[in-house]
């Protein structure tokens, strides 16, 4: 599966953003969808994660704040920010899980202004 993430900019503290991650190959039901973000100088930590059969999972930094959730028809996970904070600013990567395979998309840019 090929993952390509879009929707990163720059956005106030207190705003939303919306991230998509489209997915070319197997559709995205069959994997383990996530998103992690990344901090310069941070490691990468999971925001979220949508289970095969739908479940999502979130960190505790961004519950009740982001939501994950996928569009089967385009074949698409999202990542709703919303409250954003000046701690949400990072470079934000998807990634799909099958088995012991993990695949990468490239990262795309969330910057907070406060």
């Amino acid at each position: 599966v090929q993952l390509q993430a879009s929707g990163g900019g720059l956005v106030q503290a207190g705003t939303s953003l919306r991230l998509s991650c489209a997915a070319s190959g197997r559709t995205i039901s069959t994997y383990a969808m996530a998103w992690f973000r990344q901090a310069p100088g941070k490691e990468r930590d999971l925001v979220a994660t949508i289970f095969s059969g739908g479940v999502p999972n979130y960190a505790d930094s961004v519950k009740g704040r982001f939501t994950i959730f996928r569009e089967t028809a385009n074949n698409t996970v999202y990542l709703q920010l919303n409250s954003i904070t000046p701690e949400d600013a990072a470079v934000y990567y998807c990634s799909a899980n099958y088995g012991n395979m993990n695949y990468w998309g490239a990262g795309t840019q969330v910057t907070v202004s406060s």
